[in-house]
Parts: structure tokens; C-alpha cells; sequence
């Protein structure tokens, strides 16, 4: 067996189903790789060992007994600190909620519960999901940002400090963090998994996402949260697929599109050298891969999506901000000052382009199993003031469109370069399927070299 917190969701589940792991001595594991690495990397906001503990206790005497209450019984996750979580600290990285502790949990927390997870605590978050970025470092290089908002919850997972996470995407927000720690990243379909309990930025762009360590992984966490949830207006009343049973099937031969001129062309040297040889090896696989244009009306996903953002945010922050102007971080302060003024005519436009461009990029994935592209233009940058650059990651926000990115390289300067692969909406088994496939020929296995400070 390896050393505990190497250990895969997939494996660790597999282990305490067969009593030859027990939820104590995994989440153990993860308390001390935390004791050992987080003073360096800041990834944790709060870590609820006390709670996580009695846990634990509990769910290995049920797993002894024979009594498991789901597919994630025994196994500590982290949560982004945008999510009420019953009994802990809930501050979204910002001195505007300091010392709030919810009285219940978000619908997506109170689900993994009932599936057996334990939750170890709270993950660094910028400020409100925005820009203010936290304290976090990137495990493979602590010069460098993890990327964001959801920095903690990638960091963590890529530190080995837990299995899994969940964070928010509103604009890049999981893809592109995933992207620079070297892990699987999964957003799925707008709707899918509930946001009831989660703070929001933007109603019409936020969603809930996984942080995980292989595809198999991020189906597992997605089977314990997916479904409709009458309290969220965006959630989706649709059937949950069998994701556990399509991440395990590879769809062999897969069509994939690319869209070089919308892509490629913004990607600097190393990413864009990286993902011609990934394409490469899939077409030698056996993929069927076609370049193709990008829809009409990309070229205005990039405003408008500010623009939908903005307004969006403006009215959620609206009453708060007018009270504690002063607390927000310089970034989000901006941001809202600006987005109060904005007129309801360029709202109205930004969301009729949103329906055009998803409607856009439906009827361009009638044709293919997945659109392939680089995560992000670069590997994470310097320094963490800056959690990157989400342009890449930006369209399918905006669509809606389920998507997944995979590991695929490490650039010349030893930080991870990734892809992401985009599904029909509602369709993530078949995005399993393909990321599956593109998973097992890709075959990347590196792990950030870390050691105690």
C-alpha cells in the first residue's frame, strides 16, 4: 500500500469498504501532511480537526459494522470557504464576514456528508471568488500563485493534504487553479450541483466544482452531489447519470475538435508546443480530431461576461457594500464601484450573447464527444498577488457547457501544463468517457516534489 495520502479518492474509498483502512487513520494522514506543509503553503482557512476527528470515529465504527452511508464513506475532503458549513467558519476571505459561523450547511456539503465524507475544514479563497487573492502558494513552486479564486481547494489536493475538494467557478475559477497545481479540475453543467448555501458572485455564471486527483475521482465526488435542488433557481430537475460507470469505461476513438486561431494562437510557446504533442499522440491513438472555427460570437464572450459579472455582483454586494465599503479588498472595491454604475441595457445585451454563444457551441457539439483546448495561455506565473489569466477558461463559464481539464506536461520550468476538454451540457458521463481515454494515453504521473520546510 502507499503511503496514506497518496492514496487516490477512488483507492482510499475502495480500501475502507474492504476494512483494510480505517477513516481514522486516513484522515490522520491528512492532519499531519497539513501539520507538516501547510505553514508554507496557506492553503487551509480553517481546519476543523475536533469535528473531522468525531467523524471519523463514527463512520469507521459504521464501516466495522458493515454500515457504509455512501460512495465517499470514510474519506476527509476540503471546502472552499464560499460554502456554509454548520458549525465552522465561513469569512469567503474577507474581513466583511470575519467571525461568521453559519447554522447550516450548503446543500453541496450537507450532500457529501450523506455520502460519507468527512469534512476536514475550510480552503483559502480570494476575496468573495473575486480577484483579492489569499496568502496561498503553488505546491510545486512556492513562488508561483496557485491560481484562483479557489486557491486552497487546488493546492490542497495537489499537496496531498486531501483526496478531493470542491470550489466555485464563476469565470476560471477550478480550471484554471487545477490547471497550475497539476490536478483534475471538473465544472460541470450549470445547474447540476446545487449552489443553495454557497456565497455568490454571479447568479447566471456561478458554478460548483470538483478538485480531484484523477478522473475517476472527480465522478466519484460528482455522483455524491449532483441532482436538482428546488431552493437553487439555476439547478437543473434532470436524471443523475451512472458517472462512477462511465469514468470507467473510456470512449475509445472519441471526436474531438480544436480551435487553433480561438486558442493556440493566445497560448505562449510552451503551452502551445505541449498541446500540439498531446494532440498529437490522441490522433495516434486513434482520435478523431478536426480543427474547426470558433463560434460568432466568441470574439464577445470576453466583455460581455464583465459585464454579466458585474451586475450580478453589484447586486448581491449592493446593501453590504454601502455599509462596509471600506473592509472590501482594493480589487473587489473597484470592481463594485465600477459595476453599480452600469447601464441595464449592456446587462440585457450580455446576457443575449450568453444565449447565443451557448446556443453557438450546442449545435457545434452535436458533431463531436469533446472541444479540446490549453487550460490556460501559460503555467501559473510568478508571484500570488495575480491568480492568473482565466481567459481560456472564461467561454465555457459563460456556456454553461460541462468541462474537464487533465495534467498533460510539466514546462521547462517544472510547473504543470494542462488541457481541457469540453462536453454537451447535461452530458458528463460522456465527458468522463473521452477524459477517461485521454487520461490513460496521456498517462501523466507527476507530483509536486515538496518537502518540509
Amino acid at each position: 500500500m502507499p503511503d496514506l495520502h497518496e492514496l487516490t479518492l477512488t483507492q482510499a474509498v475502495r480500501l475502507i469498504r474492504q476494512r483494510k483502512l480505517s477513516p481514522i487513520e486516513l484522515l490522520e494522514a491528512s492532519l499531519a501532511r497539513i501539520d507538516c506543509f501547510d505553514g508554507a503553503i496557506k492553503a487551509w482557512a480553517a481546519v476543523d480537526r475536533e469535528g473531522a476527528m468525531r467523524a471519523a470515529a463514527e463512520l469507521d465504527r459504521e464501516a466495522r459494522a458493515g454500515r457504509l452511508r455512501g460512495p465517499l464513506h470514510g474519506v476527509p475532503v476540503g471546502i472552499k470557504d464560499i460554502f456554509y458549513t454548520e458549525g465552522i467558519k465561513t469569512e469567503a476571505g474577507s474581513k466583511v464576514l470575519a467571525g461568521f459561523v453559519p447554522d447550516y450547511d450548503a446543500e453541496a456539503v450537507a450532500r457529501l456528508k450523506r455520502a460519507g465524507a468527512i469534512i476536514l475544514g475550510k480552503l483559502a479563497t480570494a476575496e468573495f471568488a473575486f480577484a483579492d487573492a489569499p496568502a496561498t502558494r503553488n505546491p510545486w513552486n512556492v513562488d508561483h500563485t496557485p491560481g484562483g479564486s479557489s486557491s486552497g481547494s487546488a493546492a490542497a489536493v495537489a499537496a496531498r493534504m486531501c483526496q478531493a475538494a470542491i470550489g466555485s467557478q464563476t469565470i476560471g475559477s477550478v480550471v484554471r487553479p487545477a490547471s497550475y497545481c497539476g490536478i483534475v479540475g471538473m465544472k460541470p453543467t450549470f445547474g447540476r450541483i446545487s449552489r443553495y448555501g454557497m456565497l455568490p458572485l454571479a447568479s447566471s455564471l456561478d458554478h460548483v466544482g470538483i478538485f480531484a486527483r484523477s478522473t475517476a475521482d472527480a465522478a466519484l465526488m460528482l455522483q455524491a452531489m449532483a441532482g436538482g435542488d428546488s431552493r437553487d433557481p439555476a439547478s437543473r430537475a434532470v436524471a443523475v447519470g451512472d458517472y462512477l460507470s462511465a469514468a470507467s469505461r473510456p470512449i475509445a476513438r472519441p471526436r474531438i475538435a480544436i480551435m487553433p486561431k480561438a486558442f493556440d494562437d493566445r497560448a505562449d510557446e510552451q503551452t502551445r508546443t505541449a498541446v500540439a504533442e498531446v494532440v498529437g499522440k490522441l490522433a495516434g491513438a486513434g482520435a478523431v480530431i478536426e480543427a474547426v472555427e470558433a463560434p460568432s460570437t466568441f470574439s464577445l464572450v470576453e466583455a460581455n461576461a464583465m459585464i454579466e459579472m458585474g451586475a450580478e455582483a453589484a447586486s448581491v454586494h449592493r446593501e453590504r457594500f454601502a455599509e462596509k465599503k471600506d473592509l472590501y479588498g482594493p480589487k473587489l472595491r473597484a470592481f463594485l464601484e465600477r459595476s453599480l454604475n452600469l447601464p441595464a441595457w449592456e446587462y440585457v445585451r450580455a446576457l443575449e450573447v450568453q444565449r447565443r454563444f451557448r446556443d453557438e457551441i450546442d449545435r457545434l457539439l452535436m458533431r463531436f464527444d469533446a472541444i479540446l483546448t490549453p487550460a490556460t495561455p501559460a503555467p501559473a506565473p510568478a508571484g500570488i498577488e495575480s491568480t492568473g489569466d482565466p481567459s481560456f477558461n472564461r467561454p465555457w463559464s459563460v456556456s454553461g457547457h460541462p468541462v474537464l481539464s487533465l495534467p498533460c506536461a510539466l514546462a521547462p520550468s517544472g510547473l504543470p501544463i494542462a488541457i481541457q476538454l469540453a462536453g454537451a451540457v447535461l452530458e458528463e458521463g460522456r465527458l468522463f468517457g473521452v477524459a477517461r481515454w485521454c487520461e490513460e494515453i496521456l498517462a501523466f504521473d507527476r507530483i509536486p516534489g515538496a518537502t518540509p520546510p
